[in-house]
């Protein structure tokens, strides 16, 4: 079971890293980048959770979202309720110091030359300990592709 952080202390020190980035390779280059605050690092944690499918980790069977399995779902009002509960409970779960103020889940289609995918693309507002983190969040999801927008 996952522990509550109670103050946002991690931050005291802004020479010190607390974590790493995902994706692990910087935009410059440079392998393993680091996370300096508590909101870089719970972003990196949400991305690590909402792209594991569950099942994936050693140990720990129930750790993920049905996000990917998800995609090949029909593309209806159903789908989005789908996803939009499996990222909520995942997230009060395993990241119960976070809470997702506002979640909007769209339908898309991406088309790459003459290949057409069919996707959601993933809004998130969220708040960590209460302290609302100002940035929204923004995913395009489809079965080959995740990337943050």
């Amino acid at each position: 079971m996952a522990y509550e952080i109670q103050s946002n202390t991690i931050n005291l020190n802004p020479n010190v890293a607390i974590g790493i980035k995902l994706p692990m390779i910087g935009k410059l280059g440079n392998l393993f980048d680091l996370s300096y605050s508590t909101e870089e690092q719970t972003i990196s944690n949400l991305k690590n959770l909402l792209f594991t499918i569950p099942g994936d980790r050693i140990m720990q069977p129930l750790f993920g979202t049905e996000l990917r399995s998800a995609l090949f779902e029909p593309n209806d009002e159903l789908l989005k309720s789908r996803i939009e509960e499996s990222i909520l409970r995942s997230v009060n779960f395993w990241l119960p110091y976070v809470t997702i103020t506002e979640l909007t889940i769209t339908p898309v289609a991406t088309i790459d030359g003459a290949k057409e995918e069919h996707g959601v693309t993933i809004s998130l507002k969220l708040s960590i300990n209460g302290i609302n983190v100002n940035t929204p969040i923004t995913f395009l999801v489809t079965p080959s592709l995740t990337e943050e927008i």
